[in-house]
């Protein structure tokens, strides 16, 4: 699974133009010829329905042991590991997992983000264990979904859009699992799952879209803990403040587009989520001792 989930998957090929083939999959356990990893993980929210194995799902300050059938909703913006335990690993053939982005779930569509429904957002209810009327129900609706995947029916994606928001509007009526802990060495997995979360906000990808989060309170935002706790736990690991590791990664960016594109320096500011370019520009000289544009022409 992605970000050091002990089911490893290669990229899907997305091949398609039409939006719908590119904003969403579906597949077993294990499948080869629907592999994970080329697509933007920054996009796309995943449901899991793991049926057998053992594992513990963690996020940064909580976690869950996985011993029975489980249904679990991920955030692309909610780093988390899911871990084999006592050497046990999920089993191939074990369930099914379909992955989406926002886009197609909604389709045009007024309903909440999903990034604030209780299902995926930080600290949530996204962790299902299932009864065996939940199994044969939401296995019934993979199944479908993974058979209608292959077809050559017309409106396939209107239909498999029909039973993720099934599966979705089952999980909300069910009772979430409550069983989190507070994993080992908390300070670790917490700072391991904050530069995870960094590390994917880059590289930025087009000077429409401004970075999401941009200080320490955004990250500790979608990492469930309260900032002082993210900042100490940061700070004891790796001898650097969240706000220094933020910043380095900003200016890193931002001397890699000044370098590799063509983008003006106000179209750089905003992609780097600054609101006005001097302010871009008072961040930039204060860190290197010179204005972006002297950088660029330098080059």
């Amino acid at each position: 699974m992605e970000q050091q989930e002990v089911i490893k998957k290669k990229p899907f090929e997305f091949n398609n133009t039409i939006a719908d083939q590119t904003q969403f999959k579906v597949a077993t356990v294990f499948e080869g010829k629907c592999t994970l990893s080329s697509y933007n993980r920054r996009d796309f929210y995943k449901i899991s329905l793991i049926t057998k194995g053992t594992s513990e799902l963690l996020y940064a300050d909580r976690g869950i042991k996985i011993d029975k059938p489980v249904l679990v909703f991920t955030n692309p913006l909610v780093p988390y590991s899911w871990e084999a335990t006592d050497g046990a690993q999920i089993e191939e053939g074990s369930g099914f997992f379909c992955v989406f982005t926002e886009e197609f779930l909604h389709s045009g569509t007024r309903m909440e983000s999903l990034q604030d429904s209780s299902l995926f957002k930080a600290g949530g209810d996204s962790v299902f264990f299932l009864d065996n009327s939940q199994i044969e129900y939401i296995y019934g609706i993979f199944s479908r979904m993974r058979q209608e995947f292959d077809s050559e029916y017309v409106y396939k994606y209107e239909l498999m859009r029909s039973q993720v928001n099934l599966i979705i509007h089952e999980a909300i009526k069910m009772q979430p699992a409550i069983a989190y802990a507070t994993p080992q060495n908390a300070a670790s997995r917490i700072t391991k799952l904050f530069l995870s979360l960094l590390d994917k906000q880059f590289p930025v990808d087009s000077p429409r879209f401004a970075l999401k989060l941009k200080k320490a309170g955004d990250y500790a935002s979608r990492l469930a803990v309260h900032v002082n706790h993210l900042n100490a736990a940061v700070q004891e690991v790796t001898g650097k403040s969240t706000t220094t590791h933020i910043n380095e990664k900003i200016l890193s960016e931002a001397r890699s587009l000044l370098t590799h594109t063509d983008w003006s320096v106000a179209e750089i500011a905003f992609s780097l989520g600054f609101e006005y370019a001097s302010y871009f520009n008072n961040f930039f000289k204060k860190h290197t001792g010179y204005t972006p544009l002297s950088l660029r022409k330098t080059l």
